[in-house]
């Protein structure tokens, strides 16, 4: 049971979104008293944001359901640097075009979770490359660097396992967290923000932009970290055979997606069902209980849930229909991965990554020589093997037992 007071905290803990606050009891009490202004920042390095942002989307969410108010930060500018956290080395620098075109095309996965209006509570998404590409580097330095000591700088995760690790950290880099901490500055002036929260990888920019906005304005700001989601076999959330299971529909098709959530762990349902969807918790507690071949069902609710919210109810709706025809043999599943080979034909090897199956020429070959690829239900193993349809034929391509995929002329 939640010990906290305001709806906000409340369920922001009762749904498993809470490691880490900074200052419970005084956020507590300005929850039930005031509507927040509460923001998280989403550095725009890919065109598409993939299930790990999901996490901190969710975020944003939980503050709208709980009567505040969220803002998304688009980090065009802090892109511009990149945030050593969690990193091994320098990230690819970006240009003012790809980061543009990468902002376009992830606005609409904030628009399908979150409500923008005009409203006390309706969502806004602002770039901070608004202010940040304006300040002088001067400027900078005596508004900001004065009240920030390397001292401090160099406690922090980000940088101190970069250098423990003897791995290069760049001065760019290092100004990130300086320039994620005027952030903070900059909403609490123009927006009255009072609120940041991000993953736990991020609690020394957060921290950062607490103390900075203190002593700069005097103002008391507060920040929220949620844990680290791992899946129960201990791997990292958002990754799969194929590689990152993205939110936008051109990166990964819907069905792929359903099947992410349709297949994890049988420990994971009831906390992924409480972090990506609004299934109530009692209901939730029915479904995690569930045992041996039934948690299935809990699992189908799951995906259906999640894919609702980021591609919308006839994904969903789509993709659960393709499942169970596959499954059940009785037929290919319209809304399956598909190509079409041309009438060269392809090898089975560039096939199977080429669809996403693998996600190598390489482990092709090793799923091939384990037994592991069916075509139209018959094992194949040899990658050089060509695969022609005939014309309008389609054929089906399996990986294991829960992956598929159509060929076509």
């Amino acid at each position: 049971m939640s010990t906290y007071q305001s709806d906000l905290l409340r369920l922001l803990d009762e749904r498993g979104h809470i490691h880490q606050v900074t200052d419970p009891v005084a956020l507590d009490k300005l929850a039930r008293t005031e509507v927040i202004t509460a923001y998280v920042g989403f550095d725009p390095t890919a065109s598409s944001l993939h299930i790990g942002n999901l996490a901190s989307i969710m975020l944003l969410r939980r503050v709208q359901q709980a009567g505040h108010r969220p803002i998304v930060i688009m980090g065009g500018g802090t892109a511009k640097v990149g945030d050593p956290s969690g990193k091994d080395e320098t990230r690819q620098m970006l240009t003012d075009a790809v980061l543009a075109s990468n902002i376009a095309s992830i606005k609409d996965s904030f628009r399908k979770i979150l409500r923008f209006d005009d409203s006390k509570t309706g969502a806004l998404l602002i770039n901070n490359d608004d202010w940040l590409s304006k300040l002088g580097y001067i400027e900078l330095l005596r508004e900001v660097g004065r009240h920030l000591t390397v001292n401090r700088m160099l406690t922090f995760d980000s940088v101190r396992l970069r250098l423990d690790r003897e791995q290069p950290l760049t001065f760019l880099e290092f100004n990130y967290m300086i320039m994620q901490a005027y952030d903070f500055v900059v909403l609490s002036r123009e927006h009255g923000c009072r609120l940041q929260l991000g993953g736990s990888d991020q609690w020394g920019n957060i921290v950062n932009g607490i103390e900075l906005a203190r002593r700069i304005d005097g103002t008391e700001v507060y920040g929220v970290t949620a844990p680290l989601i791992t899946r129960a076999d201990g791997q990292k959330m958002g990754k799969s055979v194929s590689g990152a299971i993205w939110l936008n529909e051109d990166m990964l098709p819907a069905y792929d997606f359903w099947q992410y959530w349709r297949n994890v762990d049988d420990r994971d349902v009831g906390r992924f069902l409480r972090l990506f969807t609004d299934v109530p918790l009692d209901e939730i507690n029915r479904l995690e209980a569930i045992e041996g071949a039934e948690i299935n069902a809990a699992k189908v609710i799951l995906a259906n849930e999640v894919t609702k919210l980021v591609r919308g109810e006839d994904a969903a709706t789509r993709a659960e229909v393709t499942a169970r025809e596959t499954f059940a043999g009785s037929g290919a599943g319209e809304d399956l991965p598909s190509i079409a080979t041309g009438p060269e034909g392809m090898r089975l090897a560039a096939l199977l990554t080429a669809l996403g199956l693998t996600a190598s020429g390489g482990e092709a070959k090793r799923k091939l020589a384990e037994g592991a690829v069916k075509l139209e239900g018959e094992t194949v193993s040899d990658p050089a093997q060509l695969v022609l349809p005939a014309a309008g034929q389609t054929l089906r391509l399996s990986l294991g037992k829960k992956r598929h995929a159509l060929v076509t002329r």
